[in-house]
């Protein structure tokens, strides 16, 4: 399949994507078509790494972003990660220009503390 152009683009976190696949491969197999390998290791490997549901992920995304030092792309990557404690969290905000305080960072642990329950 070749794409001419991309409509739309939106970040995902890896339960999002577990969730929107496992929906299309539900529909797919109630029609009859055989689901592609590619998209069954896509499927797997989603299944394997994500910690908690398409829902929880995306409240605790939404949480996040409306901290003060935080990306989209950094927020995503947290309720994928769920990061245990600072020195994790730490290594996340590595490349970025500035560092968090011990505050900020307890608050982002509280957040994922809390969408892990």
């Amino acid at each position: 399949m070749i794409v001419k152009e991309v409509l739309n683009e939106e970040l995902l976190t890896l339960a999002e994507v577990k969730d929107i696949l496992s929906r299309i491969a539900d529909e797919r197999r109630e029609q009859g078509i055989e689901v592609a390998y590619s998209f069954r290791k896509a499927l797997h490997h989603a299944e394997q790494f994500s910690k908690i549901n398409g829902e929880k992920s995306r409240e605790l995304v939404n949480k996040l972003l409306e901290l003060e030092k935080m990306k989209p792309v950094i927020a995503v990557r947290i309720a994928d990660i769920l990061p245990q404690s600072r020195d994790e969290l730490r290594s996340i905000y590595a490349k970025e220009k500035y560092t968090l305080s011990n505050e900020e960072l307890d608050q982002i642990l509280d957040y994922v503390f809390e969408a892990m329950e």
